[in-house]
């Protein structure tokens, strides 16, 4: 099938008269494209520098051909339609589609024993802005630089997979307390334990849809195993986050930043939605 979509549409976009006509069918065909993450320094005019791994992958992964199709984005918003040609490829078109979420979301994770990968993986399905990993009094990982390398390249992957436009920053692992001093609007620390009001009713309580844009900042902070220190919670309170709880049941270190981060993407989506809704009434 999507050779015969490649087939099929070779042609209609080699001059700007028939690019209306690749628009027509973009809906229901850009969803079957493959997605690939390149750098700003690739492109070249109208044309994308391939690395020899990107033509690897291209080539004798994917097993496509010079003049068959697929998505180029640069993982800070921009994508666009681009044809292999060789050890290059071509852009064809610019391609607007929204895909991320209409704040922005920061994610602090006490970096667990293991699992880390999963964690990076899922929250950027979810629509993570920002990873923090954080040393905390209870950690007990020291990460080196290749678990870094290895986090970032995940979020790549994860970002194509996902049709996202922008890839996730993974930061190099800080003390919990560097992370707690980054500007943000809502702050959310999730503990385990305690009567706590839930971090969805929190959201619903304390934020307005009207104010939502990529300016507005979200953290959740989340802890080890183990839970955070009295301590951490004070400090994370002096700097403005709210404590918050997952609901009843006590949830596993890689589990809690995957709930969090459901909960505030599932929340500001269907808010999105109710204003477009709202917008789109007609007036009386």
């Amino acid at each position: 099938m999507l050779r015969s979509f490649f087939i099929e549409t070779r042609f209609l976009c080699v001059s700007p008269n028939n690019c209306q006509i690749l628009e027509l069918i973009q809906e229901n065909k850009l969803t079957q494209l493959q997605r690939l993450v390149i750098s700003s320094s690739q492109l070249q005019g109208q044309q994308i520098e391939l690395t020899p791994q990107q033509q690897h992958y291209l080539i004798r992964v994917l097993r496509l051909v010079s003049g068959d199709r697929f998505i180029a984005m640069n993982g800070q918003g921009q994508s666009w339609l681009a044809m292999l040609s060789g050890a290059q490829a071509q852009i064809l078109q610019p391609i607007s589609v929204q895909t991320e979420l209409p704040v922005t979301v920061s994610l602090i994770v006490a970096l667990p024993k293991n699992g880390f990968d999963e964690i990076v993986r899922q929250a950027t399905e979810l629509g993570v802005t920002n990873l923090i990993p954080v040393v905390s009094d209870r950690t007990l990982l020291n990460p080196s630089p290749q678990k870094l390398e290895r986090w970032r390249k995940i979020a790549i992957e994860a970002a194509e997979q996902s049709e996202r436009l922008i890839v996730p920053e993974i930061l190099d692992p800080m003390p919990f307390s560097q992370a707690l001093s980054s500007d943000t609007n809502y702050g959310f620390i999730c503990e385990a334990r305690g009567d706590l009001p839930h971090l969805l009713s929190c959201w619903q309580d304390t934020v307005k849809t009207p104010h939502q844009s990529p300016q507005t900042t979200i953290t959740i902070a989340t802890g080890p195993e183990g839970g955070w220190t009295p301590a951490e919670v004070e400090s994370a309170c002096t700097a403005g986050f709210q404590p918050v709880s997952l609901g009843k049941r006590i949830l596993r270190a890689v589990t809690a930043p995957i709930v969090a981060l459901s909960l505030i993407s599932a929340a500001v989506e269907q808010e999105q939605g109710n204003m477009v809704t709202e917008e789109q009434k007609p007036e009386n």
